[in-house]
């Protein structure tokens, strides 16, 4: 799947401009805050009304690790290339420098379940912001990004690493809520992204892709392990899969953004899951993303080599972007 890179990238501490429709850094910024602001109000409300099982101090540890490491990562790349660090120059400069992080420490927060424990929130925080310092693949013009999708890889490998660590159970987005609310929810986190992905990343490709091969590989398992067509596409109706859907595959910062590489990128998720679901491997949906988007990076990688006839590109340090 190629990165569909233009030869003229944003300079290395922006390089995921690259990512995003014209390289609008406006886009960007407002993709963030949306998501941002979406993210903390849902979770402020999961814990006041729907009926989320984590506390608010466990929000905190997970917010506040994830800002913790992100910004000292980024003193250490500025220290390390004489520059200055993005937070610095102002409060905007400062406020907008978190977003990320916010979003990051947020996913965490509310999609593992420790019972009352803190720490594996903060693990899970800081590898996240971590991941987009040790993971990355060449854009071209000295640049590199982040490979995985940061929440994403944080979870799955907390729940891999810290066995006795579970998903948050999918019946507590909308616990205390009954009745036609049970609806509502879904389809309000469903046209939020939809929303978010029409006007500011241009990735409805990728998540049509994504559903499409999520009903053809459950109507297909459905067929060949002789099960009723409805229990493979279950999974679809929860809100935990409209997070999944629209906040972490379609993520601008490592998925393709050319049209055919995002179906391409879409349709291979529900591909690898089936595979995984299968042969009896739990966390199927997070692990195939982790994988997919682990061999995008390496394709992004290969293609580097053989531009540069064997020997990789120069890349500059990056931040966690």
């Amino acid at each position: 799947m190629s990165p569909e890179i233009p030869a003229e990238v944003p300079r290395p501490s922006l390089a995921s401009l690259a990512l995003y429709p014209q390289k609008n850094p406006k886009l960007r910024l407002m993709a963030l805050w949306y998501f941002c602001t979406l993210m903390t109000v849902w979770n402020i409300l999961g814990r006041t009304v729907l009926g989320f099982e984590q506390s608010f101090l466990q929000y905190f540890v997970a917010v506040g690790t994830a800002i913790a490491m992100q910004i000292f990562l980024e003193w250490v790349d500025a220290r390390a290339n004489e520059r200055t660090p993005r937070y610095r120059g102002g409060l905007a400069n400062f406020l907008n420098f978190l977003p990320p992080a916010i979003i990051a420490g947020s996913a965490c927060s509310m999609l593992i379940f420790p019972n009352d424990r803190l720490w594996p929130f903060a693990f899970a925080a800081a590898l996240s912001i971590g991941s987009k310092v040790l993971f990355r693949a060449p854009l071209g013009n000295g640049a590199t990004q982040h490979v995985f999708n940061p929440s994403n890889l944080g979870v799955t490998v907390t729940l891999i690493l810290l066995p006795w660590v579970g998903v948050a159970p999918p019946y507590h987005f909308a616990n205390r809520v009954e009745g036609a609310a049970n609806l509502v929810i879904p389809v309000f986190i469903l046209a939020t992204g939809i929303f978010l992905h029409w006007m500011f990343t241009q990735r409805l490709p990728l998540i049509v892709a994504f559903l499409s091969a999520f009903v053809v590989q459950g109507l297909a398992r459905s067929w060949l392990f002789g099960m009723p067509w409805q229990v493979p596409l279950m999974p679809m109706l929860g809100a935990a899969f409209v997070v999944f859907t629209l906040y972490m595959i379609p993520d601008p910062a490592t998925s393709p953004i050319g049209g055919k590489e995002q179906v391409a990128f879409g349709a291979a998720i529900p591909l690898v899951y089936a595979f995984l679901i299968s042969n009896h491997q739990v966390y199927g949906v997070f692990v195939s993303l982790v994988i997919v988007t682990a061999l995008r990076g390496a394709w992004m990688h290969l293609r580097a080599w053989r531009g540069t006839q064997g020997r990789l590109a120069p890349q500059a340090a990056t931040s966690a972007a």
